[in-house]
């Protein structure tokens, strides 16, 4: 052995120099392999919901001889039909409406339901359990249920034709909502709202200083199931703005109703739907950290 092999035996050990190496793109694939196999499920169900998105949006940039046919990508990428939508129906009305009765209905029902939540959660007081069932009751009836009655005290009051109907009831509380921040209430120790009335807080102030610090995941996630409710609610504005001028409607009912005037034009209605899920999908990914959490955290006491 030559004093160079033995160097080069030294240096990388016995062996070595005489031995090949694996290719290092072959030991980087089996990770990834590896990782596709444990997780063959997941991707599966992944690509099963990300396929019908990315055929709305391949159809949104085709032209409307292309649309539903075989072909699945589009000969020419047609952009001009999201900018075709304005022109052809009062997207802009739509989505302000929508994001009126989405934030208004939102924070009505924050503003109503975090202290009925609290009261239920961190408050002794006779018949709370009897007050709690009534609102799962509440939870199970269905809206359709009181429909007529509703329709017809909105109609006397005059505000029929417009959103408030299903926006100033959220001053009432929502059951489902009052549910949700309860059981999340449940997982905040008693110690701390309870130094806080020895400290000399009332109850408003242990909500605002102690409550509501400690409970931001759990609102949050109300607020977005309340939000994406209100934002997708088809059978509210069809009872109450159906008859109203288009300019009145949200957008689930203009795109309701733009799809049946509209039905041949796909192209057009598919740029349509990706326009609507903007909002949903950008609030969801900048909140889904706290969404996550607050659904997680729910109910884990109590």
């Amino acid at each position: 052995m030559t004093q160079l092999d033995a160097t080069l035996d030294v240096a990388v050990g016995p062996g070595a120099a005489g031995t090949p190496q694996p290719p290092v793109t072959h030991r980087r694939r089996q990770p990834a392999l590896l990782w596709v196999a444990e997780h063959v499920v997941l991707v599966t169900l992944a690509a099963l919901f990300v396929a019908p998105v990315v055929f709305v949006f391949l159809t949104s940039v085709m032209n409307n001889d292309q649309a539903l046919t075989s072909s699945l990508w589009p000969d020419h990428w047609a952009w001009s039909n999201y900018a075709h939508v304005f022109q052809v129906a009062p997207l802009a009305a739509w989505f302000g409406n929508s994001a009126l009765y989405a934030v208004l209905a939102t924070a009505f029902m924050l503003v109503s339901s975090i202290p009925a939540a609290y009261a239920l959660a961190k408050i002794e007081f006779r018949g709370s359990g009897l007050l709690f069932m009534a609102i799962i009751v509440a939870m199970l009836l269905p809206p359709q249920v009181v429909s007529i009655p509703q329709y017809v005290m909105w109609t006397k009051l005059g505000l029929t034709g417009t959103l408030w109907p299903l926006i100033l009831p959220n001053l009432l509380g929502d059951a489902f909502s009052i549910f949700l921040l309860r059981q999340f209430f449940l997982t905040i120790p008693n110690e701390y709202t309870e130094a806080a009335r020895i400290d000399g807080a009332g109850e408003l102030r242990v909500i605002w200083k102690v409550v509501l610090p400690m409970a931001k995941p759990g609102i949050a996630a109300t607020a977005m199931f309340l939000f994406f409710h209100s934002w997708n609610d088809y059978y509210g504005p069809l009872l109450y703005t159906s008859e109203a001028e288009p300019d009145h409607w949200p957008v689930a009912l203009g795109m309701a109703t733009f799809k049946g005037a509209h039905s041949v034009d796909w192209s057009t209605t598919m740029a349509l739907t990706m326009l609507v899920m903007v909002p949903v999908v950008v609030l969801f990914f900048f909140a889904q950290r706290a969404f996550v959490e607050g659904v997680t955290l729910t109910g884990v006491k109590g």
